[in-house]
């Protein structure tokens, strides 16, 4: 299918589509066919209401066999959406897909000029005109075959990062699965129960976690991290660090009697502060792997630990290490972390003892947390009598976080739910701007919180937290929206419920996968509709709160999609890659390296001459190094410089 033709022979064919009355409506189809089928080079020009329709697609395959035609171009609408289409419709037809352009007449044309008809037609013929002059340059271009390992990264061991390792193992794909912390399980692990079911967090999730660590397929990387990702779909190559934890996986028996001997006492993360962690420490008891960790920051090597150990599994000369794996594919499901908000200080967190997150909220009220379950005022060790928690602190706000964190309404009510269950009498309130209950079951478990175990709901902003230095009262001040009066209450204490936001390691993902991330930071995906857990790096998905704010539901049924993306990939062993890359004139290139400092792909290397080379698999033809080329050594193989200077007469002549 290389059909090599001379400008002499150019045969093209132009079909524009009616698009129904979303460019008919505007632009007088009759007379823009008969403009394009006067443009040089075209012998036929036709229209259809819906040419991505079977019937459109055969009329543009029987003229290419009627007129011989050696290049397409379709009139219609944007090529995100139909190029594709037309490409295996001309292909079918025997001709080479690269020999076809699309014109958007209707995004660029009908859409936004819909109140100017003559000024939408005159513009129309323009785009037709400057596709005809590109494709009448064109060349035929081949798709390239990339085999694919089967084996897949996924980089962040929570409930999403679970979810798709043990779908792709039980698919028997080879899984690496890295996670920064000593243990998997993420987030999820620091729940007591989950909303709407009220199913205790931890029967859900340890299980999975056991599996995974049992699986033959998974190799689990804890405490680890990606330090450096080369390659590109198919064939990654990944550097894992894998941190020391000074205490032998294999002969660690998890008997605990290390850490009842150590005499560090440190704050518990995982408790977020509210109990103490040793040294030498596992994060929580259902921990996996469990194995202990030594926090060399704090230990003090008084080697009682090593004393006590009869495993012998305690090794302070440990390294880090860094490994090195092949994998086919990739997942990201880096999580999220909470927006601690110190500067919010309208909420006095950090100035007031009894002002709480939700998620210091969450270790209270579990039975494995540092209080057995008891909810208690922090600040007197009391039970509360009454307690307001706060909506929305950081989420939909301009100055901090501009977008919904989605899942605050929900365990919010899930705690009052909880606190009511335990303290019959407590009175329990919450302050938000909206209740935003959008899942199955959701609007019912709102419902069940509000009318069945008498949690009072305020619609109103809360605009100030202070305490009341006589009786040490949290005094709240809000607006009731719903009466439009300002209302001001005490508490024993206060709960906020803060933004979800990306996670620490986020950026640094992101640079060494040169993926993009959308402006609230979470990674973008390729479409927000069509391609949800695709990212613009071929072989790379997304799940989970990686990719925006979502609850374990939605966060589970992402991970599976990104686990099928990713099985697809690797179960057809090899993949198609598009023959868009750019080409280097080895000739007039210098060697100034300004290329390969702006590609976002890393597509671009050096060969012994010093001169600019490019991985056509990795290159997605984007035409940044050809825009920065000093020496106009580089260009687009599908967008030559010729194509655009033809473009550009056509426009204003």
């Amino acid at each position: 299918m290389s059909q090599k033709k001379g400008a002499e022979d150019v045969r093209i064919g132009v079909f524009v589509c009616h698009c129904g009355t979303n460019i008919a409506g505007v632009i007088n189809v009759e007379e823009l066919v008969k403009y394009s089928s006067k443009l040089p080079g075209v012998v036929v020009a036709k229209d259809y209401r819906f040419m991505c329709s079977d019937p459109g697609q055969k009329m543009i395959k029987d003229a290419i066999r009627d007129f011989n035609l050696n290049r397409v171009v379709v009139a219609a609408c944007s090529p995100r959406l139909h190029e594709e289409t037309f490409r295996k419709a001309v292909e079918e037809a025997g001709l080479n897909p690269f020999l076809f352009e699309m014109a958007n007449i209707r995004e660029h044309s009908s859409w936004v000029h819909m109140r100017y008809p003559k000024e939408a037609l005159e513009k129309a013929k323009d785009i037709i005109k400057m596709a005809v002059a590109k494709v009448r340059n064109s060349e035929p271009l081949e798709v390239m075959k990339v085999p694919v390992k089967k084996s897949c990264l996924i980089i962040g061991g929570g409930i999403a990062g679970i979810s798709a390792a043990l779908d792709l193992a039980d698919a028997g794909f080879e899984v690496h699965l890295v996670e920064s912390t000593p243990s998997i399980g993420g987030r999820m692990a620091q729940l007591d129960k989950t909303f709407p079911t009220m199913d205790c967090s931890a029967c859900i999730l340890t299980p999975k976690m056991v599996m995974v660590a049992r699986h033959p397929n998974i190799k689990l990387h804890a405490y680890s991290e990606i330090v450096n990702v080369d390659g590109y779909i198919g064939n990654f190559k990944v550097k894992i660090l894998e941190k020391a934890r000074y205490v032998k996986g294999d002969a660690c028996t998890g008997c605990g009697l290390c850490s009842e001997v150590c005499p560090v006492y440190v704050p518990n993360e995982f408790e977020m502060g509210l109990g103490a962690r040793k040294a030498i420490y596992v994060p929580f008891p259902q921990a996996v792997p469990n194995t202990f960790t030594i926090d060399r920051d704090k230990c003090i090597e008084c080697n009682l630990c090593t004393n006590v150990c009869e495993a012998q599994a305690i090794d302070f000369n440990m390294q880090d290490k860094e490994v090195e794996v092949d994998v086919g594919t990739i997942i990201v499901a880096t999580g999220y972390d909470i927006f601690h908000p110190y500067e919010m200080y309208q909420y006095g967190y950090g100035k007031y003892e009894n002002v709480i997150t939700s998620l210091h909220m969450e270790r209270l009220l579990s039975a494995s947390g540092p209080t057995g379950g008891k909810v208690i005022v922090p600040s007197t060790g009391e039970k509360p009598k009454k307690i307001a928690f706060v909506q929305c602190v950081g989420s939909r706000d301009e100055h901090f976080f501009p977008y919904c964190s989605r899942v605050c309404c929900m365990y919010s009510l899930k705690h009052a739910r909880q606190i009511k269950e335990k303290y019959p009498d407590a009175e329990v309130y919450i302050f938000f701007i909206d209740v935003r209950a959008f899942g199955k079951g959701y609007e019912e478990f709102y419902e069940i919180a509000a009318r069945e175990y008498g949690v009072k709901v305020m619609r109103g902003k809360v605009a100030e937290i202070y305490e009341d230095p006589k009786t040490k009262k949290l005094m709240v001040r809000a607006e009731d929206s719903l009466l439009g009066e300002p209302i001001e209450m005490d508490f024993d204490m206060v709960v906020l419920a803060p933004a979800v936001k990306p996670s620490a390691g986020a950026e640094k993902v992101q640079r060494i996968l040169k993926l993009s991330r959308s402006a609230d930071g979470f990674f973008l995906e390729a479409h927000p509709k069509l391609r949800p857990v695709d990212t613009f790096t071929d072989g790379v998905f997304l799940a989970g709160m990686a990719q925006g704010p979502k609850d374990i539901p939605d966060a589970v049924a992402q991970a599976k999609g990104a686990a099928a993306g990713a099985a697809a990939l690797m179960g057809k062993g090899e993949v198609t890659v598009e023959p868009y890359y750019a080409v280097v004139n080895q000739e007039i290139c210098s060697g100034c390296k300004t290329c390969s400092g702006i590609c976002p792909y890393g597509a671009i290397s050096y060969n012994e001459d010093g001169r600019a080379t490019i991985n056509t698999v990795l290159c997605k033809g984007c035409g940044a190094c050809a825009a920065a080329c000093p020496s106009n050594a580089i260009e687009p193989n599908h967008f030559k410089f010729h194509q655009i200077l033809e473009q550009i007469i056509a426009a204003f002549e």
